[in-house]
């Protein structure tokens, strides 16, 4: 059985889950094709992808095996497999595709809920724990819901499930720069985010010199890649901290195109 705090993190990646389910539970056919601003992704695309994802992160749950040789092949291709999964999803009939991404992620929680706790599951270039494999998936639910809410003109309330991708966004901190073939600052930051409900959230020793500031959302949109950096309330002190935010990323893979700031052309 997982523990109180996994069953923690569990709970919030179905209720993010959830969440952007009703926003394209009602939508009518034609506007799953609408264009979001990832570039040449459908909402079709962004609920694929998760559904695509959620699949993998499941055959790693189940069939390590399986799920190695599903990476063997993935390194044949490795600039195309993640949108040919999101192409071939977006393909389906959208009734078709929220059914298949439902029961995905229904049999992905069951499927967390009950591996050995301590056993890792081998992921793309690295392994998880179940914590940290439902943590990754809701951030990346959230990201693409973003993703799905700004091609909606929907706004979404902030939850206190940020603080999983705040955390991740820290955590990745030096990936961003070995992404990039640059050499992270030795020095750590520290970072400091009003959550949703007003709390404060806060990473890295009190005394760095080097120091983050801002909204918990605008922190985790930024990490995201979900805005650019001059339309968030993130602001930072000491030369290493302010190019990080140039370049931060939480997710895995090569540095993204970001966004292009507001009201550019």
């Amino acid at each position: 059985m997982p523990d109180a705090a996994t069953e923690a993190v569990l709970r919030d990646l179905r209720d993010e889950g959830e969440e952007l389910d009703r926003l394209v539970a009602g939508l009518p056919e034609e506007d799953w094709g609408r264009a979001t601003p990832a570039p040449r992704w459908s909402i079709a695309h962004q609920v694929a992808h998760l559904a695509w994802t959620d699949e993998q992160a499941l055959l790693s749950a189940t069939d390590p095996e399986a799920f190695g040789r599903h990476v063997e092949e993935a390194l044949s291709a490795p600039d195309t497999f993640v949108d040919a999964g999101a192409d071939a999803g977006a393909e389906l009939p959208p009734a078709e595709l929220l059914a298949r991404w439902r029961a995905g992620r229904t049999a992905l929680a069951e499927a967390l809920a009950r591996h050995p706790q301590g056993v890792r599951m081998p992921w793309y270039g690295t392994a998880m724990s179940v914590a940290s494999m439902a943590t990754g998936r809701l951030m990346e639910t959230w990201a693409h819901g973003q993703d799905v809410a700004d091609a909606l003109g929907a706004v979404r309330e902030p939850t206190a499930r940020l603080r999983h991708v705040a955390r991740i966004g820290v955590r990745a901190r030096d990936y961003a720069y070995w992404a990039r073939g640059l050499q992270p600052p030795k020095e750590e930051f520290r970072i400091e985010l009003t959550a949703p409900g007003g709390e404060a959230w806060s990473y890295g020793p009190e005394d760095a010199a080097q120091r983050v500031t801002g909204t918990a959302l605008d922190f985790c949109l930024l990490v995201t890649q979900r805005a650019h950096r001059d339309d968030v309330d993130v602001r930072a002190e000491g030369a290493d901290a302010d190019h990080w935010l140039g370049i931060a990323q939480s997710f895995a893979g090569p540095p993204g195109p970001g966004r292009a700031p507001k009201g550019a052309a």
